[in-house]
């Protein structure tokens, strides 16, 4: 084995796992899709294991490939991140910047700060996916992402942009109807309006200020895995739900929604920003993630 690492090979194929594609690689690094393959060939013979399962319409990390993918990429973004520093791109940020946010927060909020930076940095482009569901960053090649969680430990770094409040709302109707709970207990008599990508979705947990933890199960009418698709079986006095001020702030403030329980807490969340490990980064992601971290984060 040559005592030099193949980069250029390493660097082919987290650009092939980045766009999932032999031939879009091969576009996005002016080579011919023979030279990608090839690149990624030489490496596998390298190692001595093969890194895609590869058919006519579907792309697959083997367990080789998803072992090397973090530090293929982290190859890839480094040389990227050195050559933009080399030719003084640092201070005109360039480039696409592939961005995973969840859906409803991508609407609400993300969508309205974007014009601004993009009049800041009008050479930069932002390739955003829109899903509830925790995507795999390295393994789907992206540079960042937008999560609202009690984020556990793991090898992605997060950064702390606010806290997220969530509220225990109904119609007035609903409440007309069935009673307005003064104890969180009480909602597991409930008629639950359940969102589905959370931890532990059918267990709402909440905390007062005397450190009193409550932990119920409601009975689900609907469990969704987006929460504006909730909102109108809300407001039509459906159930009760446990949602984010961001899906179900301007329902509150209009009336069409009432809180209760406003003495308990649910269980903490925030919002963070998380990217792959490793750096530095390009230039034109440390610009979108410092521009989202001013614009979105706040105290709490």
């Amino acid at each position: 084995m040559s005592k030099l690492p193949d980069l250029e090979g390493l660097a082919v194929f987290a650009k092939v796992v980045e766009l999932r594609s032999f031939a879009a690689a091969a576009e996005d690094l002016a080579m011919s899709k023979a030279t990608v393959s090839k690149a990624v060939t030489r490496l596998e013979e390298r190692l001595g294991a093969r890194l895609f399962n590869r058919t006519s319409r579907r792309l697959a990390l083997t367990d080789a490939g998803q072992s090397l993918v973090e530090r293929a990429t982290r190859v890839l973004a480094e040389a990227q991140a050195a050559e933009e520093e080399a030719s003084h791109q640092s201070s005109a940020p360039r480039g696409v910047v592939r961005l995973a946010v969840p859906m409803s927060l991508g609407i609400t909020t993300l969508g309205p700060v974007l014009p601004a930076f993009f009049a800041a940095y009008p050479e930069v482009s932002v390739d955003l996916h829109l899903s509830d569901a925790t995507v795999d960053l390295v393994g789907m090649g992206f540079d960042m992402a937008l999560r609202i969680a009690d984020l556990p430990d793991s090898s992605l770094v997060a950064r702390r942009l606010r806290a997220v409040k969530r509220h225990v709302v109904a119609s007035p109707a609903y409440w007309g109807k069935y009673g307005r709970p003064t104890h969180p207990a009480s909602l597991a008599e409930h008629r639950g309006v359940t969102y589905g990508h959370q931890a532990s979705p059918e267990t709402w947990r909440f905390r007062n200020a005397a450190h009193e933890e409550v932990s119920i199960r409601p009975h689900s009418v609907i469990r969704a895995n987006n929460g504006d698709v909730l909102v109108p079986s809300l407001i039509a006095g459906v159930g009760v739900a446990v949602l984010p001020d961001f899906i179900v702030g301007e329902a509150l403030a209009a009336g069409m929604l009432e809180e209760v329980l406003t003495d308990w807490t649910a269980s903490p969340i925030a919002l963070h920003l998380v990217m792959p490990p490793g750096g530095p980064r390009p230039a034109r992601v440390e610009a979108l993630a410092g521009y989202l971290a001013k614009v979105l984060g706040g105290k709490g």
